[in-house]
C-alpha cells in the first residue's frame, strides 16, 4: 500500500472544517510545493443535497487553483467529508471525480466523537493510500 505523509497542521485544518458543518459535506483542495502538501483551500459546497453530496463552487475552485499557481503549488489532493457514512468513496464520489489522478481524502464524522480520515487513489483502480501524520 502506498503511503502519504501529511503535516499535522494541515490535517487539523481539514478536520476543523468538517466539524464546523457536521450535517453537510465540506470540501476543498490541498496544494503542494515540490510534492509536499502545505496549504488547505476550503471551497464552498454548492450541492443541492449537501448532507450527502459535494459539488465545489466553480468560482471558488477556480480561485483556489489560481492562487495555487501563483504560489508555485500544484494540486495534491481533494478532500471532502461524509457526515454520516464511513470515509470510503461513494458510488457518486467515484462517478463524479473530476480529477481521478489526484489523491482523495475523505473525513468521516460517523465515528462517535472520533474523526476518521482515509486516503484514496481512484485511477487506474480504486486503492487506499496509507496516511501518516507528521
Amino acid at each position: 500500500m502506498q503511503s502519504i505523509t501529511l503535516p499535522r497542521t494541515l490535517v487539523n485544518v481539514m478536520l476543523h472544517h468538517a466539524q464546523l458543518s457536521p450535517a453537510s459535506e465540506v470540501c476543498g483542495l490541498i496544494g503542494a510545493r515540490h510534492g509536499v502538501p502545505n496549504r488547505c483551500y476550503q471551497v464552498a459546497n454548492v450541492a443541492g443535497e449537501p448532507a450527502h453530496l459535494f459539488q465545489m463552487d466553480p468560482r471558488g475552485q477556480i480561485d483556489a487553483m489560481r492562487v495555487m499557481r501563483e504560489r508555485g503549488e500544484n494540486l495534491f489532493a481533494i478532500y471532502h467529508s461524509h457526515p454520516d457514512s464511513p470515509p470510503v468513496p461513494s458510488e457518486t464520489d467515484l462517478k463524479e471525480a473530476g480529477y481521478p489522478d489526484a489523491l482523495y481524502l475523505i473525513i468521516s464524522l460517523d465515528t462517535k466523537g472520533v474523526l476518521e480520515m482515509r486516503g484514496w487513489r481512484l485511477a487506474p483502480r480504486l486503492e487506499e493510500v496509507a496516511l501518516e501524520i507528521a
